[in-house]
């Protein structure tokens, strides 16, 4: 009988340590584990870092799009950086009558390609020190990386440092950011 229960917690810690170290190997964003088997939305929707930009996406009538097959690299704001916008902006963005240009902010922060940064920083070695980087909403990017940091620089000079990297998604990879790419006017 010792041999036995000896055995199953043998196994059971063995399943624990496995379950841990597949876990590890996907960061936690917001508070909440990030399943690689789960959707961009199925996992945002989990983070308490990134309610605002749930909300926007769900305003905006983008939760179909980014639960679809992808791939798509979603560069994702937290709250604190819609909270860094102008007073005001993420309420009137919000608006029923603002949808279209959400949506236009929303989809400069996504890429139809599954782009880990290792891929990124490869591009940006390979052009020289900046890859500009077309997004779904049609906006240029200009990716650097350096000292380990990869950072976006939006079409209004703004620029975003990628704080969490490499968010394993069922469709594609979430990277945390923490300043709002912005388009042109």
């Amino acid at each position: 009988m010792f041999k036995s229960l000896l055995r199953t917690t043998a196994v059971a810690s063995i399943l624990a340590v496995s379950a841990l170290a597949a876990h590890a190997e996907n960061p936690m964003v917001g508070g909440a584990p990030m399943y690689e088997n789960k959707t961009i939305v199925e996992n945002a929707v989990n983070s308490k870092d990134h309610t605002t930009l749930v909300a926007a996406v769900k305003a905006a009538g983008l939760v179909d799009t980014l639960s679809g097959a992808g791939p798509f690299t979603v560069f994702a704001p937290t709250n604190e950086a819609f909270e860094a916008l102008p007073a005001g902006t993420v309420d009137t963005l919000l608006k029923p009558e603002n949808k279209d240009q959400l949506t236009k902010v929303l989809t400069c922060h996504v890429v139809a390609a599954n782009a880990m940064s290792d891929a990124i920083d490869k591009m940006v070695m390979d052009d020289g020190g900046t890859h500009d980087v077309k997004t779904v909403g049609g906006c240029i990017l200009k990716a650097k990386s350096e000292g380990g940091k990869i950072t976006l620089t939006d079409e209004t000079g703004g620029v975003a440092t990628v704080t969490i990297a490499d968010v394993k998604q069922s469709n594609g990879v979430i990277h945390v950011i923490d300043k709002v790419l912005l388009p042109k006017s």
